[in-house]
């Protein structure tokens, strides 16, 4: 089965169809592992896979090449979804020299791996040349590792991109004219939020680094590659990466006996008076790294817990301690919860919003035992406000 990206340049990663957690990160839709070969008077491989899809990568390189004519085996980033494999293809191509980002790159290789292989360190406008082929190396350093980099191929204009651009998203397919383009939208977003959101900042200096960069072929290490809809990522990273996303609030609660629940819907009761989307999410029932891509492209959060030995329930506490990692841009917040005969709950929720970057937009509103109308109507004025400062 060979995929062509160019004339000698091939995809020859491997489709996980089965992958549905990623380190806590849910992948409904499975993933890719893309590695990609470059046959010139140089043989070249950019990634490898997970390891135990070394032989499906290994039966395409086959196709088109023995592995043993390979010269180098590009590192773009040392993580096991990529490096996994370089013990099997560093056998397999015992002349192969491996290329890696000096510092980070070598340090990661040789901690992960105990190896002695033979290293090229590479930095900042090193290039390689294999013929026809030149590849010249953009290090991109928390994108979202230290030792991460591109490989850009300058004569076809193709950038090996690693995470960045990705999506976890298996398909029979590989480009992105050939899929449903909102799916693989919708999965980038969810990529954006669970793996690079805390690293928007550097996402906005890498495409600024990248802005005057010819790219006919954005092809990273996970999903879809772009070739039609190139645009669309590069403008809708460039956008997440800003933060702030459109007139919507995100509301997410945790609730023991349902009275924070009540709370919850009726603060979305007066986010509607002000026309303004929302949605409304049981952490009992919901995935937290579905939730977050949701959060990426709103203006608005609000959180809420039922009060548990004068604090949060467990949920809610994990959800604003995954939240917090990830670093939100532009977000406006507010707190809300129950409790029975001592409070604690909102008070953490908004001590944890804070910490994660959210700006608070009134005070949180805190109810004792099974809500009252005239108790509900906070919420609903709670949700007004929130709307209203989502809406401006």
């Amino acid at each position: 089965m060979k995929v062509a990206l160019a004339d000698g340049i091939y995809w020859v990663g491997a489709i996980d169809w089965n992958l549905k957690d990623f380190h806590g990160y849910t992948t409904h839709r499975g993933s890719t592992y893309n590695a990609y070969l470059i046959v010139d008077e140089k043989v070249a491989l950019i990634d490898t896979v997970k390891a135990p899809f070394f032989a499906e990568m290994l039966g395409h390189i086959s196709e088109i090449i023995d592995p043993a004519k390979i010269d180098y085996v590009i590192s773009n980033h040392v993580e096991m979804d990529h490096s996994g494999s370089l013990p099997q293809i560093m056998k397999a191509a015992p002349r192969a020299r491996l290329v890696t980002t000096e510092k980070f790159g070598e340090a990661g290789l040789r901690k992960c791996f105990h190896c002695d292989w033979p290293l090229v360190p590479v930095k900042e406008g090193s290039e390689l040349t294999l013929g026809k082929h030149k590849l010249s190396f953009i290090p991109l350093p928390m994108l979202h590792w230290p030792d991460s980099m591109a490989t850009y191929c300058v004569d076809e204009a193709i950038m090996f991109c690693n995470d960045a651009f990705g999506q976890h998203f298996a398909s029979s397919r590989r480009f992105d004219d050939e899929v449903d383009l909102p799916v693989v939208m919708l999965e980038a977003a969810k990529y954006y939020a669970n793996i690079l959101m805390a690293f928007s900042g550097l996402v906005l200096k890498a495409l600024d680094k990248l802005k005057n960069v010819k790219m006919n072929i954005i092809a990273p290490s996970h999903g879809i590659i772009w070739r039609a809809h190139r645009n669309e990522i590069l403008n809708a990273y460039a956008d997440w990466a800003k933060g702030g996303g459109k007139k919507k609030v995100v509301i997410v609660y945790s609730t023991m006996w349902g009275s924070t629940e009540k709370m919850a819907l009726a603060l979305a009761e007066g986010v509607a008076t002000q026309n303004v989307e929302y949605t409304v999410y049981d952490l009992g029932k919901s995935d937290r790294s579905d939730i977050v891509a949701d959060v990426l492209v709103s203006r608005g959060l609000a959180v809420g817990s039922a009060t548990l030995n004068n604090g949060m329930l467990p949920l809610a506490a994990a959800f604003l301690t995954y939240l917090k990692g990830l670093k939100p841009v532009g977000k406006t917040g507010a707190a809300f919860g129950s409790f029975g005969w001592g409070g604690g709950a909102v008070k953490a929720v908004e001590e944890e919003l804070k910490l994660a970057g959210v700006e608070m937009v009134a005070p949180g509103v805190s109810i004792r035992y099974v809500p009252e109308p005239g108790e509900l109507e906070q919420c609903r004025e709670l949700g007004r406000t929130l709307a209203a400062r989502v809406a401006g």
